[in-house]
């Protein structure tokens, strides 16, 4: 079934098939991980004669590249910006918050995958960690937005968006990348530790790509 899943996974588009509505909810869930009430576990359906995940627009629980890759996007141009209303803005300093943003990326899926791995679960598809990984820039961006406003949001919004995707992260790896309750139940407690570990990394990591 694994192996059915992973190829199924491996055409890109599956990624971006998306819409308006899909991406706003989605939005709501890496943003207000608190008030999604319904389930967080991915729904399969067959499809000649092997067991498929449905893609984004008919699953809110998928992963998709689309949110990613658009809010990576706007975190840069919103660094940008905010460097260029206090005067500071250049494009050698683009180029690094570019670079800063990719490496922080990096260190995200090496994380997920990492404590994965800890968990005897590495074979989940690497597209899915690197969309994990990239739903954090959507609340970076929200939190710098904001802080163009008013400067000292950024010490109230930026342990709020480490809260949030720590708890989206768990939420996510207990549920979908483990394959559900049962396989998280399995030596408990030293998952346990590691998934606390996961939440806590968000908060230097976040900060770190927060500071412009």
């Amino acid at each position: 079934m694994q192996s059915n899943i992973a190829q199924h996974l491996s055409d890109p588009q599956y990624y971006f098939q998306v819409n308006g509505l899909y991406v706003w909810n989605k939005l709501k869930v890496i943003l207000f991980p608190f008030l999604h009430r319904g389930h967080w576990t991915r729904i399969t359906e067959p499809v000649a004669g092997r067991l498929s995940y449905k893609p984004p627009i008919q699953d809110i629980n998928a992963p998709d590249l689309y949110i990613p890759f658009m809010a990576f996007g706007t975190y840069i141009v919103l660094t940008g910006f905010y460097s260029g209303v206090f005067g500071r803005f250049s494009p050698e300093a683009l180029s690094l918050q570019f670079t800063k943003g990719l490496f922080g990326w990096l260190l995200e899926v090496l994380i997920l995958k990492g404590i994965l791995y800890s968990m005897g679960s590495g074979e989940a598809p690497l597209f899915d960690i690197v969309a994990y990984g990239g739903y954090a820039f959507a609340a970076l961006s929200l939190a710098i937005m904001t802080r163009m406003f008013w400067s000292f949001s950024y010490y109230f919004m930026l342990p709020w968006i480490c809260i949030c995707t720590g708890v989206f992260l768990l939420k996510t790896m207990k549920r979908v990348l483990l394959g559900g309750t049962r396989g998280y139940e399995k030596h408990s407690s030293r998952q346990h530790y590691l998934l606390l570990l996961m939440v806590v990394s968000q908060f230097p990591l976040l900060f770190w790509l927060g500071s412009v």
